[in-house]
C-alpha cells in the first residue's frame, strides 16, 4: 500500500507524531512536558500546515481483551475504546482526544495500534493474578508497541540469537520490562493497568495492598487517583524534588541520589526475577527516553548483573553506542524506541 500515514503517539508527559510519506520518508514532530493535550494537539494542527494523510494512526495504550494489535475505529470500536479510559486514565483521555481533532480535521480512516497486543502470548502463568478468577481481572502488560518494534529490529542485530531469551527495559516516565523468547512476549512487570510494575516519575509501581486500602482509607476516590498517578514515585521518592531522571542525576541532594538508587534496584531486581524465571538471559536491551540516554542509569542498573553474564563497556556506554557490552559477555543494546514506525507497520498491515 502506498499511502502518507500520520502516526499519533500520546503519551503521559509527551506528544509524538510523525508524517510518513508513501516512500517511507518522516517528518517528526516532538512536544514534550505538554500543559495539556488539547495545546499540544492544536500546534500539530499548525505545523502539519496543509499536509493531509491518507490513514492516521493512534498509539493506545490500553486495547482491553484483544489480541489484535490494530483496529480501524468505527463507532463500535470508539465505544468500546471509551470504556477502557478508567484503565488508564493518564493516557487513554488523551488517545480519544487525538482521534477527535485528526477525524474533524482528516476525514480518513483512523486506525487505533495497542500497546497491549503484544503481551497476548504471554502464558498463564504470567496473566494471571492470584485472586479469584470470576472478577476477571488480570496481567495486561503495556509499552507493546516499543516491545513489538524492538522484536523486529532485533533479528537484524543478533541474527538467530534474537529468539533466544531477552530482556527489554523500556525505561521513561512510564517504565516497564519485558521477557521476550521467540521474539514474543513471556512476561512483563506491568500488571492490570499501566500504574503497576516498577517505580516510575509519578507512578509507583506495585505496592503492598495493605498499603491500598490503608491510603483508601484516608482519601476518597479523586484523591487516590490522584496521589496514584500524579504524586507517586521518583517525585515521591526524592521529596518532591523531580519527576525527571534527568534532573535527578544532575542532583547531588541526597533525596535524588536516593530517587535515582532505588529506580535502578528495581530494575535490577525485574532483569534478575526473569533471569530467575527463563533459566537465565541472553540478551538485555535498553529503550526509551531514560534507557537510551542515560549511561549512569545504565552503568549502575548493570554494576550487580555480573552474575548473569552482563557487564557494560563504559566507553561504548558513555557514547549511548548500540551495543555497550563487554567483549566476551552477554550483549547489551541499546535500540532507540520507535513507536510511530511500528504504527506506520500496523496501519500498513491491517488496511
Amino acid at each position: 500500500m502506498n499511502k502518507s500515514i500520520l502516526t499519533i503517539n500520546s503519551g503521559s508527559s509527551s506528544l509524538k507524531a510523525c508524517l510518513f510519506s508513501p516512500d517511507g520518508a518522516r517528518r517528526d514532530f516532538r512536544y514534550g512536558h505538554i500543559r495539556s493535550p488539547q495545546e499540544a494537539f492544536d500546534q500539530l494542527m499548525r505545523d502539519l500546515h496543509s499536509d493531509m494523510p491518507a490513514i492516521v494512526g493512534h498509539r493506545f495504550v490500553h486495547g482491553g481483551d484483544i489480541d489484535q494489535p490494530a483496529r480501524v475505529i468505527d463507532a463500535g470500536e470508539r465505544a468500546r475504546l471509551e470504556s477502557l479510559v478508567h484503565l488508564a486514565p493518564l493516557h487513554m483521555p488523551g488517545n480519544l482526544l487525538g482521534v477527535d481533532l485528526c477525524l474533524a480535521r482528516f476525514p480518513v480512516p483512523q486506525v487505533a495500534c495497542f500497546d497491549t497486543a503484544f503481551h497476548a502470548t504471554m502464558p498463564e502463568l504470567a496473566k494471571r493474578f492470584p485472586i479469584p478468577a470470576d472478577l476477571g481481572l488480570h496481567r495486561f502488560g503495556f509499552h507493546g508497541l516499543n516491545y513489538g518494534h524492538v522484536a523486529r529490529r532485533l533479528p537484524e542485530i543478533l541474527g538467530d540469537a534474537a529468539r533466544g531469551r531477552i530482556v527489554v527495559a523500556h525505561l521513561g516516565s512510564g517504565a516497564s520490562l519485558c521477557l521476550m523468547e521467540n521474539l514474543q512476549s513471556m512476561d512483563t512487570t506491568m500488571g492490570h493497568t499501566p500504574a503497576g510494575g516498577i517505580v516510575m516519575g509519578t507512578r509507583s509501581g506495585d505496592l503492598d495492598p495493605g498499603v491500598m486500602l490503608e491510603l483508601a482509607r484516608r482519601y476518597d476516590q479523586a484523591a487516590l487517583a490522584d496521589l496514584v498517578y500524579h504524586k507517586m514515585g521518583l517525585l515521591a521518592l526524592s521529596q518532591g524534588e523531580s519527576s525527571e531522571m534527568n534532573d535527578l542525576v544532575e542532583s547531588s541532594s541526597a533525596p535524588a541520589r536516593f530517587a535515582v538508587a532505588y529506580f535502578c534496584r528495581q530494575v535490577q531486581a525485574a532483569i534478575g526475577a526473569f533471569a530467575a524465571k527463563a533459566g537465565g538471559i541472553d540478551a538485555l536491551v535498553f529503550s526509551g527516553g531514560i534507557g537510551e540516554h542515560s549511561a549512569e542509569v545504565r552503568a549502575e542498573i548493570c554494576s550487580n548483573l555480573r552474575f548473569i553474564g552482563f557487564e557494560l563497556d563504559a566507553e561504548a556506554n558513555h557514547a549511548h553506542a548500540l551495543r555497550i557490552g563487554r567483549a566476551g559477555h552477554r550483549p547489551v543494546l541499546i535500540i532507540p524506541a520507535d513507536e510511530e514506525k511500528m504504527i506506520r507497520d500496523l496501519c500498513l498491515e491491517s488496511l
